[in-house]
């Protein structure tokens, strides 16, 4: 079982009280978020878990406790940072505040266990081009040598979008390869592989791979050990993701992001906010009587057991 922490909301940057509990008890609960009542338990002891990939944009919390994670567990960071301010997401830490971070959690971590993360990509009329160029290429020099690759994609115009964020400006498929063009330019002269996230486009001409963001071979390269090749269709239209199960909760990331997809309303995150436990087997809340709880089917897909590599394998 691969575990995601987590792509509902920014557990390591809110919840890590809770999270390091969950790794103490070896156990978690998370709730089905299309139906409520049922509850997954995962047994979050070692021998249990293929790898854990990780997703936030502030590491900050959770720096005292990598050593021993990337000692535990077979491990990857994604860490997101983009060109954007307070003005589409309110409570994320600074560019500058974001690389330190980063680079601290590199060096605990390793370099090849961190990818960095600049997505979505979306064009208004303050993030022009231009800029996003100008930030990328800043963001890039500092984490030469610090970061397995770079993901990034062009952000999804869903219903919710429009609406939170009017100030948007279409992106046609020019658009998107005069980006594509520039971004692959930026990461080509700094040594960062750069990639793409859930886009049925090719950029492969501006030397932008299309992949999955997570695959078993890059989690296997990157922890010293080997998994078996298995057919999946990802997680979602466009994704050639390897699958995972998410310990996180939606309506419950008080980032404040205006392009996010996981929260419904700014209320609903408060109250959410309020049910949390750092005790409880679950993000939010607690189990109630009328909850079914199953255990979780944790099927491995490493090889050899997850042993590390030898020069013969």
């Amino acid at each position: 079982m691969i575990l995601s922490v987590s792509a509902r909301t920014d557990v390591v940057q809110y919840y890590t009280d809770w999270l390091m509990n969950r790794f103490r008890e070896q156990t978690v609960y998370a709730r089905n978020p299309i139906f409520p009542n049922r509850i997954t338990q995962y047994d979050l002891r070692p021998s249990a878990v293929d790898a854990i990939v990780f997703c936030s944009k502030n590491y900050a919390p959770l720096l005292p406790y990598v050593p021993k994670l990337v000692r535990d567990f077979r491990t990857c960071f994604h860490y997101t940072i983009t060109a954007y301010g307070k003005d589409v997401e309110p409570n994320v830490p600074s560019i500058g505040e974001s690389i330190d971070t980063l680079l601290r959690l590199s060096s605990l971590a390793g370099a090849n266990r961190v990818v960095w993360r600049y997505d979505p990509v979306l064009l208004t009329a303050t993030y022009t081009p231009e800029v996003h160029f100008k930030t990328f290429g800043r963001i890039a020099r500092f984490l030469r040598g610090k970061v397995r690759g770079c993901i990034f994609s062009f952000v999804d115009m869903y219903a919710k979008l429009q609406s939170n964020m009017p100030e948007i400006i279409p992106l046609d498929r020019a658009g998107k390869c005069a980006l594509a063009k520039g971004l692959g330019e930026i990461a080509a002269a700094c040594g960062i592989p750069l990639q793409t996230c859930a886009d049925e486009a090719d950029y492969s001409e501006f030397g932008i791979l299309r992949k999955g963001c997570v695959t078993l071979s890059d989690l296997g390269d990157a922890n010293g050990c080997k998994f078996r090749e298995i057919r999946h269709s990802g997680n979602r239209m466009g994704c050639a993701c390897v699958p995972m199960r998410d310990i996180g909760a939606y309506d419950s990331c008080p980032n404040g992001c205006k392009y996010c997809y996981a929260n419904t309303s700014a209320e609903r995150v408060r109250i959410n906010r309020a049910m949390h436990d750092p005790a409880s087997p679950l993000l939010i809340g607690r189990p109630y009587a009328e909850d079914r709880i199953m255990k979780g089917v944790q099927t491995s897909f490493l090889k050899n057991n997850g042993n590390q590599l030898s020069l013969f394998d």
